[in-house]
């Protein structure tokens, strides 16, 4: 799929060690319903309704931005950015698949009701 030009295969030109990373994200936020990806010009946004989740890739790891309706507390949680009354935004590095684990998974999961 592309949008603007942008595709989910160029997020991974030269960085294929994040790619099963990305497959196991997607893979997780599907058990949830419909998932939509939508490749912007530095990251992919998974998307319910809205975006529920961020994705940039680096060469050995996914920065993951998930939207909350509180803030999040856990050694994993690198930056959390309050983006209004109810919203935030928490970045969580990923360096392996195994990373998308049951917490994790808890919170895609609640970022992908709160899309809907």
């Amino acid at each position: 799929m592309s949008t603007n030009g942008f595709t989910v295969e160029s997020h991974f030109v030269g960085k294929e060690a994040t790619r099963k990373i990305y497959e196991r994200l997607l893979k997780t936020s599907r058990k949830f319903g419909s998932v939509v990806e939508d490749p912007k010009k530095t990251s992919i946004h998974l998307n319910n309704k809205t975006a529920f989740a961020g994705i940039a890739t680096r060469k050995s790891a996914i920065i993951l931005t998930i939207k909350n309706d509180r803030r999040l507390s856990s050694p994993r949680i690198h930056k959390s950015e309050q983006t209004s009354a109810s919203r935030f935004h928490h970045e969580v590095r990923l360096s392996s698949p195994a990373d998308v684990d049951a917490e994790l998974t808890r919170w895609l999961k609640a970022a992908y009701e709160l899309s809907a």
